[in-house]
């Protein structure tokens, strides 16, 4: 067997409309989809300007409430200017929980979090910022 290609990852919440609102207002993505499943779910399909992949945020309450693990599960996203998106976050109050770090080949990610404790890792791929050198 060979899959085709990656169509979503699921991420379960607590706060639908909250963790929604975090990825649409602050980091741009786009609801492409919402309904509820048959057993209950309510469920927000998510998509990044540039991917075809969607993020699957769904509550369900009937399963208790979301205990995330720290350092289990992050997002990763591109950004053309890291400096200029963490500028953004500090104006908007959202800390930087670890980096920015630089790689030796010249890429520098950060990471915050999410609602429910998920960390987003945001990515300036090396020779593509939007800054000044």
């Amino acid at each position: 067997m060979k899959v085709q290609k990656l169509l979503h990852t699921r991420m379960r919440v607590d706060d639908l409309e909250r963790t929604v609102a975090f990825y649409c207002d602050v980091l741009g993505l786009e609801v492409v989809e919402r309904h509820e499943s048959p057993r209950g779910s309510r469920l927000a399909f998510l998509r990044a300007a540039g991917s075809e992949e969607l993020i699957e945020i769904c509550s369900y309450p009937a399963s208790g409430p979301v205990r995330m693990p720290e350092d289990l599960v992050h997002l990763a996203f591109e950004v053309d200017d890291l400096a200029a998106a963490l500028a953004e976050l500090k104006r908007r109050g959202i800390p930087v929980t670890d980096g920015p770090t630089t790689t030796s080949s010249g890429t520098r990610f950060a990471f915050i979090d999410a609602p429910e404790k998920y960390e987003i890792e945001l990515i300036e791929r090396a020779g593509r910022s939007g800054s000044p050198r």
